[in-house]
């Protein structure tokens, strides 16, 4: 089989991350006028894609090259309610990296007031389409470059 390539971005020093934002719609709301739990997963998610997209580490792209990157574990608190119509600026940032696994933190913020919504962590690894583990520095060295420079020091 051969081995697709994916265009990366150019160094990150010439890039500006800049944060995800998030409007609250109503059918995320719970019976009591405020935000569903669930959902702050999946606003993560759409954060974590974001990024990605940012520094020109499409996940659509790896997945054609057959990488897949699953979430190994999730953890969140709430520090202070959301609720519709608020909009929610995410900061992700990459803090750890070693070409198998990764590990995104997530600080989520009220856009109008700056007040702290919620944190939150996701750990991920990178297989393979058929599930076999894959490191990222033997087998894609230029998308192991990518991911060390976005990490933070």
């Amino acid at each position: 089989m051969m081995r697709q390539e994916i265009e990366v971005a150019e160094p990150l020093t010439d890039i500006k991350i800049h944060p995800y934002e998030h409007k609250a719609q109503y059918y995320e709301t719970d019976q009591m006028g405020i935000i569903h739990h669930s959902n702050y997963v999946k606003w993560m998610e759409e954060a974590r894609m974001d990024l990605m997209d940012q520094i020109g580490l499409n996940y659509k792209a790896m997945e054609k090259m057959e990488i897949i990157s699953p979430v190994l574990a999730i953890s969140v608190e709430y520090h202070s309610m959301v609720h519709f119509d608020d909009v929610v600026v995410i900061e992700t940032r990459l803090v750890k990296y070693n070409g198998v696994k990764m590990e995104i933190e997530y600080t989520m913020t009220d856009k109008e007031t700056g007040e702290l919504r919620t944190t939150g962590r996701s750990s991920h690894c990178f297989l393979t389409r058929s599930g076999k583990p894959i490191s990222l520095k033997r087998s894609y060295p230029e998308l192991d470059t990518k991911f060390f420079e976005m990490k933070e020091e």
